[in-house]
């Protein structure tokens, strides 16, 4: 049937009078087929419509239905591609673009193949089927027959005349393939009331089975076949040419086989004007639904620019309000692949989605672009639902943001948003396989989707910065959940398959610009307070203001460093109101003692470590979250930050000396770790631990030289092979060297057990990584294990006491939700600073007072020496200015120093105040007496006094 050929109907009861269905008449139906008193249809858009009695489910509707007189839309199968529709006396069948098969209706002799005998009144999976590779099915009265990819044939069903062809008369309740046929390539086959043809073009036969009460075999008789039996007749193959000494009279050339009732026939011509058969593997185009591909795209494209026809313009819009249209677009046709599709695959070619999207939509072709957009924005989306009948109904939601529309922030309102909230409302078991697809897709197109909904949010955050007005706050926030829910979905993804793309793709920079991070923070602990919970729909999010934080994988470490700081401040201050709160009730009740609103350590330079650990022992948890207040003994110095910096910088250069034996340095990457060896009670690393988180929650860097394994760790994330390359970089080569090793014979080669051999105070030990290891040899097949085991033994076994102090300690002081945001590389940075240098941003953001500005001859000078330093020498500088020889984690921007004149002559040295990160520079007037002078200034650095 044609495209555009009506559909009319004639019965009995209107004497053979044929009739439009006019239900129908705006609407392209492409296929039908009819049972005994049952109808379908399939239109252009993969709709499927069904008319007539419903006594044993036929229609599909449901039990509730009974005979319909006109046609209705079946709408649990929106959405689905369709190939085919097809019915048999009561029953009915759909076939899909990717050869899965939806039967329903009378089921009394196993004819739907769903391993019972019971009818259904609505479409259900035949899932045995699903991987086969079907492309066409027919039906008969009580049995059904499926035509493969490959040629071969499955039957089930009512087989009591043997047309199921399994040599028996047996009901067959699941399909079964037809076990005499298999050493043949079958092209068409064919269903009547009770039997079944099929044709083979290899030999040019056919071949049937079944009843052949009425010679409906066309076996010469009348007996009934239990198995495949040809067809009488001088049957000649197609093979494109006549040879010369045959009467072609007398020879038949099949070109396709029909059956029906007790009939069969077949359409022939002899060999001399023969053309090809038919191949119902090959479906004929123009019954097919439009799919959105190259030889459409090339016809709509063939318009000149903005006078597309209307019957083009229908076209474009049919195409694109169909789900089921989009769905059976841009399949993986090479080796088949798109016949896998399940909850592990989605059958889609993406680059095809891509180039196809991008030759479409193009700036020449404006009219075609805005047919599409709306058809996307009025037809498709909003038709969308939570539930889908079938995995190929979901590949539009992988596809549709290859789409150039859906990044043009024009239409980000209007299909990119309601686009993410269908994908967000989806029920659990849909999104599950959309996230198994995306789990599996190439890191650009994965990136691609992620991109375009950051865009989403960074428009929105653009335009709430500029202002929403009161009563569109409501809508507001629901766009702005779901594109952060979108994120949060693909995020989770990211996460649970190791990073299809790196964790900081999913950063979203200008969050620090367009909102107030440290006011969103206080907003969100409010909303954690009161019970709020983000993680209902969206409808009921959009009464709900937004906080970024309920996101936290959107911010960078700047950002998050931010938060960490405004959760210290607020610590902080809480601890400091209720040591206030403490002295005033002591003031009326002598009982209550009263408290200092810092946490104050008095410690000698010489005894600094003993120091510590005497008042921090007696601390009570509390006072870890008051401002920490340092004072050197003997020395003048208020500490207004410099002293707290110089205490972190002293402290752990003595933890970490080596006459306590605390940690191993590792000479090759100049990092420690733990030492299992060390004679230092659990104390020392608890008082290791509460000092790194003392200085992040202080904003101070200290000097530690751990690998990323200790930061992994405190995050709770288990070390890997590469940082054990990292700490022991001749270990970790060795044991990829293992792991890389191609032939079968490493136990041969390289000679290892599960032990590692470690030095006990110059003498050697074994140890067994696995209950016993020394009797277990690492082969091809455990190799894995052992290195895992070997990482774990370093990282985790040797030391679990020594780490669990120290990790106590961190957490006393640091723990909660802020720190867990962070990655391990960026809690790493906070903590001992980076070494991202740019000093040319450091001069950019200096700062001068008294008579100093940035054109002053000293100042000028004092650049030029500075630029001219190397490196080490400029790192010293920092140390001396600032406490440090590190810079912040957020970069050499945040580091701002201030340059002051002095009244001394040029005899006196620079001076500087780390508190304030201040610089007292005389006047120098000549270049080589600054250089000298400040030289002089940083090589002697260490000791506070008042100045």
């Amino acid at each position: 049937m044609s495209i555009d050929t009506l559909v009319r109907t004639c019965s009995g009861l209107s004497f053979g009078r044929i009739r439009n269905i006019k239900s129908l008449s705006d609407i392209q139906i492409v296929q039908v087929a009819c049972g005994y008193y049952h109808s379908l249809a399939l239109s252009k858009a993969s709709e499927v419509f069904c008319w007539g009695q419903n006594k044993y489910g036929q229609l599909g509707l449901g039990i509730d239905y009974k005979k319909q007189a006109s046609p209705q839309l079946i709408k649990s199968l929106l959405g689905i591609p369709f190939m085919q529709v097809a019915a048999g006396g009561a029953h009915s069948f759909v076939l899909t673009l990717s050869g899965a098969i939806f039967g329903w209706g009378r089921n009394k002799f196993g004819q739907l193949g769903l391993n019972d005998e019971n009818d259904r009144y609505v479409p259900n999976l035949l899932k045995s089927l699903r991987t086969q590779k079907i492309v066409y099915i027919c039906c008969g009265e009580d049995h059904t027959a499926a035509l493969t990819k490959e040629g071969g044939v499955f039957t089930f069903g009512a087989g009591g005349y043997g047309q199921l062809g399994h040599n028996s008369t047996s009901h067959e309740i699941n399909p079964r393939k037809v076990f005499e046929l298999m050493g043949s390539i079958v092209t068409q086959i064919a269903c009547g009331r009770q039997h079944t043809s099929a044709f083979v073009p290899s030999s040019g036969r056919i071949y049937s089975f079944g009843l052949g009460g009425n010679g409906q075999l066309g076996t010469g008789s009348t007996s009934n076949r239990k198995s495949p039996f040809t067809v009488k007749g001088n049957w000649f193959p197609y093979n494109g040419q006549c040879p010369p000494d045959i009467d072609s009279e007398e020879y038949f050339c099949v070109k396709r086989i029909f059956s029906g009732g007790d009939q069969s026939f077949s359409h022939y011509s002899n060999p001399q004007n023969c053309g090809p058969p038919d191949d119902f593997r090959c479906p004929d185009p123009s019954k097919q639904i439009w799919t959105v591909n190259e030889a459409l795209i090339q016809k709509w494209l063939s318009y000149p620019s903005g006078r597309v026809p209307v019957e083009i313009a229908n076209e474009i819009d049919g195409t694109f309000s169909s789900s089921g249209c989009l769905n059976g677009s841009f399949l993986a046709v090479s080796n088949d692949d798109h016949y896998r599709t399940g909850t592990r695959f989605s059958g889609v070619d993406m680059n095809a989605a891509r180039l196809l999207f991008h030759k479409l939509i193009q700036p020449d072709h404006p009219q075609i672009s805005q047919q599409v957009a709306a058809s996307l924005e009025k037809n498709l989306i909003p038709k969308l639902t939570s539930s889908l009948p079938d995995v190929e109904a979901l590949r539009f939601y992988l596809t549709l943001p290859e789409c150039p529309l859906m990044s043009d922030s024009n239409n980000f309102t209007t299909i990119a948003i309601p686009f993410g909230t269908a994908l967000v409302n989806l029920e659990k078991a849909p999104l599950k396989v959309l996230e198994n697809w995306w789990s599996v897709l190439e890191p650009p197109l994965f990136l691609k989707i992620v991109e375009l909904f950051k865009e989403v949010v960074v428009h929105l955050l653009k335009l709430y910065k500029i202002g929403i007005p009161p009563s569109e706050r409501r809508i507001f926030n629901s766009f702005l959940h779901t594109a952060l829910k979108v994120l949060e979905i693909l995020h989770r993804v990211n996460e649970k398959t190791g990073q299809i793309i790196q964790y900081d793709k999913f950063y979203i920079h200008e969050v620090q610009e367009l909102i107030d991070i440290r006011n969103d923070y206080i907003n969100w602990v409010q909303q954690q307070a009161y019970g709020m919970d983000v993680n209902h729909g969206l409808t009921e999010l959009a009464d709900i203001p937004v906080t970024i934080c309920t996101y936290p994988f959107v911010f960078d470490a700047q950002a998050k460093t931010t938060l960490l700081q405004t959760d210290a401040v607020l610590q902080m201050q809480m601890a400091i109101d209720q040591a206030h709160r403490q002295n005033v009730s002591s003031l009326f009740l002598p009982v209550i003692e009263s408290v200092n609103p810092c946490l104050i350590l008095v410690v000698r330079r010489e005894n600094i470590v003993g120091d510590a650990m005497e008042v921090l022992r007696k601390t009570k948890n509390i006072d870890y979250k008051k401002p920490l207040k340092v004072i050197f003994v003997g020395e003048d110095a208020v500490d207004a930050g410099g002293v707290r910096k110089e205490f972190f910088l002293l402290i752990m250069r003595e933890l970490l000396d080596p006459k306590y034996g605390m940690f191993r340095y590792y000479e090759d990457s100049r990092l420690i770790w733990f030492s299992d060896k060390t004679f230092e009670d659990s104390d020392l690393f608890h008082l290791i631990g509460v000092i790194c988180g003392l200085a992040i929650y202080n904003f101070t860097i200290v000097d530690l030289h751990f690998p990323l394994a200790l930061y992994k760790k405190l995050l709770k994330k288990k070390p890997s092979l590469d940082d054990l390359k990292e700490l022991m970089p001749d270990v970790g080569r060795s044991m990829q060297q293992l792991l890389d090793y191609p032939e079968d014979d490493v136990e041969e080669t390289f000679c290892l057990n599960f032990t590692i051999t470690v030095e006990n105070f110059g003498a050697t030990e074994v140890k067994e990584l696995v209950l016993n290891g020394a009797d277990t040899a690492v082969n091809k097949q455990n190799r894995h294990e052992f290195v895992d085991a070997y990482v774990n033994y370093i990282f985790n076994k040797s030391v679990a006491s020594l780490f669990d102090a120290f990790h106590a300690g961190f957490h006393k002081v640091c723990g909660g939700k802020v720190l867990q945001l962070f990655q391990p590389n960026e809690l790493q940075a906070m903590v001992i600073g980076n070494t991202n240098y740019d000093w040319k941003e450091l001069e950019k953001n200096t700062e001068y007072k008294g008579e100093y500005w940035a054109e002053h001859p000293t100042i000028k000078i004092f650049w030029e020496v500075f630029h001219e330093l190397p490196l080490e020498k400029k790192k010293q500088f920092l140390l001396f200015l600032t406490g440090s020889d590190r810079i912040p984690i957020l970069g050499m921007k945040s580091l701002k120093l201030v340059i002051q004149s002095t009244g001394g002559g040029e005899e006196y040295l620079p001076v500087s105040h780390t508190c304030f990160n201040l610089l007292d520079l005389p006047k120098y007037t000549e270049k080589e007496t600054l250089r000298s002078k400040l030289i002089q200034a940083i090589d002697h650095n260490e000791g506070f006094s008042l100045i």
